[in-house]
C-alpha cells in the first residue's frame, strides 16, 4: 500500500522530560474535558471521548489520571469554557504549518501564535491558506516488535477498513479515512495491539525541504515554541526532515 504521513517526521522524535510529559497530560486533560462536555462521560456512548482516551493511552497517560480527568470534566459545570481554534500559516522557507488550539481566550491565543510566527520569520495567514495542502486522516502507529507478525497486522488492518499500511524502520503506520478511524482503532485494540500514537491528524500531501541553516534553526524553534504554548494542542507541518 502506497503513501504515508511520515509520522516520525511530523512528531519529531525527542525524549520527553517529566515537565514535558506534564504539559502533554494537561493538554490531553483539556481534550478529555471538551469531549466529555460535547458527548458525556461514557466512552461507550461518546466516540470522541473513546478516541481521546486511546490517544492518551498511546501517550502513556496513566489510566487513573485519565479516569480522574473524565470525572472532573463530568462534575465541573462552571469551569472555563474552551473552544477549538485552528491557525494556518507559513514557517521559514515556505513550510506550511497548521496549529490546533483549545482556548478560553481567543484574543490571547491568536496574539501568542502570531507573535511566534513573526519572531521566527514565519507568516500567520488566513483560514484555508495551507489546509488544502493537507488531508485529514486517522493515523495509528505501532512499534515494531518481534512478536508482531507483519503480514497478520497488515491483513487485520485492511480487513478492519484501513486505507494504507506502511512499514518503516522502527514502526508500522496505519492510515484510515477519518470516519473509519474509531472502528479500525478499536479492532486493533481488541486484537491486543498497543499504539505509539493513535489520532486524527492533518497529513501533508507534499513536503518542503529546507537547506538554509537559518531557516532550519528558525523552523525548529517555531515548532518548539508553538508546542510549548498552553493553548496549543497540536502542530502539523510539511517540513521534510529526512
Amino acid at each position: 500500500m502506497s503513501g504515508h504521513s511520515k509520522w516520525a517526521n511530523i512528531k519529531r522524535k525527542k525524549e520527553k522530560t517529566d515537565a514535558q510529559k506534564g504539559k502533554i497530560f494537561t493538554k490531553l486533560g483539556r481534550e478529555i474535558l471538551v469531549a466529555v462536555r460535547s458527548g458525556g462521560p461514557d466512552p461507550e456512548n461518546n466516540s470522541r471521548l473513546k478516541d481521546v482516551i486511546a490517544k492518551a493511552k498511546a501517550a502513556n497517560m496513566p489510566n487513573d489520571t485519565i479516569m480522574r480527568s473524565i470525572k472532573k470534566a463530568a462534575g465541573e459545570s462552571d469551569s472555563a469554557s474552551y473552544e477549538e481554534v485552528t491557525y494556518e500559516g507559513y514557517g521559514p522557507g515556505g513550510v506550511a504549518v497548521i496549529v490546533n488550539a483549545m482556548t478560553d481566550n481567543r484574543n490571547r491565543t491568536a496574539g501568542d501564535v502570531r507573535h511566534l510566527f513573526d519572531k521566527y520569520n514565519g507568516n500567520l495567514g488566513t483560514t484555508g491558506c495551507v489546509s488544502f495542502m493537507f488531508d485529514k486522516k486517522g493515523v495509528i502507529v505501532i512499534e515494531k516488535k518481534d512478536e508482531i507478525d507483519e503480514e497478520e497486522l497488515m491483513m487485520h488492518s485492511i480487513e478492519a477498513g484501513a486505507e494504507d499500511f506502511n512499514v518503516e524502520e522502527e514502526y508500522y503506520e496505519i492510515t484510515t479515512a477519518p470516519g473509519d478511524f474509531s472502528s479500525v482503532r478499536e479492532s486493533l485494540e481488541k486484537a491486543g495491539y498497543e499504539f505509539m500514537s493513535a489520532e486524527i491528524a492533518m497529513v501533508p500531501q507534499n513536503y518542503t525541504a529546507l537547506d538554509n541553516e537559518k531557516h532550519i534553526s528558525n523552523m525548529e524553534k517555531l515548532i518548539d515554541a508553538l508546542e510549548e504554548l498552553d493553548d496549543v494542542q497540536t502542530v502539523y507541518h510539511n517540513w521534510d526532515q529526512d
